[in-house]
């Protein structure tokens, strides 16, 4: 389920988060779908999908972070 552009990315992702973070989340599931496709790769008989959200949302969290209702850049 890689996206291959951030329209393709659910709704609650595109609503709140701004482009550029949008961009890294998408770059870093797309990674990650396919660095954890097998599932001795992965813990805790997480999915696929479950790991490559956590994936996703650390690089986001990385690089912005949420202020109110906003997530702004950290730099």
């Amino acid at each position: 389920m890689p996206y291959a552009q951030n329209i393709d990315l659910p709704l609650n992702i595109r609503k709140l988060l701004p482009d550029h973070a949008q961009d890294i989340y998408r770059s870093a599931f797309n990674n990650a779908w396919k660095e954890y496709k097998p599932a001795s790769k992965r813990r805790d008989d997480a999915s696929q999908e479950e790991v490559s959200f956590r994936v996703a949302w650390a690089a986001v969290k990385s690089k912005y972070e949420k202020k109110g209702d906003h997530w702004i850049s950290k730099y």
